[in-house]
C-alpha cells in the first residue's frame, strides 16, 4: 500500500523504497487525476469537519489513496482511506 506521507518525511528510507513510493504516487495520480497537494488539502478539510464533533490524535492520522474494485467489479478504481484516531467526543 502507498504511504503518501512517507515520501515527504525525513525517514531514513533507502532510495529504492523512496523511488518505489514515488512511482506508485505517479501511477495513482495518473489514474485518479489528483496531486499530493490536493490530498494534503483534502486531509485538512476532513480534519476541519471532524474536529467540530471530536478531538483527534493529529500525530497518528493516516490518509492515503488505494486502488480497489469498482462496485460492479469491472475495474480497479482509486479510493480514499483515512485512519483518524479519536481522542474523545466533544
Amino acid at each position: 500500500m502507498l504511504d503518501i506521507f512517507k515520501i515527504f518525511s525525513n525517514d531514513k528510507n533507502s532510495s529504492k523504497n523512496v523511488a518505489k513510493e514515488r512511482l506508485k504516487l505517479v501511477l495513482i495520480h495518473d489514474k485518479g487525476n489528483y496531486s499530493p497537494t490536493v490530498l494534503e488539502a483534502l486531509k485538512g478539510d476532513i480534519l476541519l469537519a471532524i474536529e467540530k464533533y471530536m478531538e483527534v490524535d493529529e500525530e497518528h492520522i493516516e490518509v492515503k489513496m488505494i486502488k480497489t474494485k469498482s462496485q460492479d467489479n469491472s475495474e480497479m478504481v482509486p479510493a480514499l482511506v483515512a485512519n483518524i484516531p479519536i481522542k474523545r467526543m466533544k
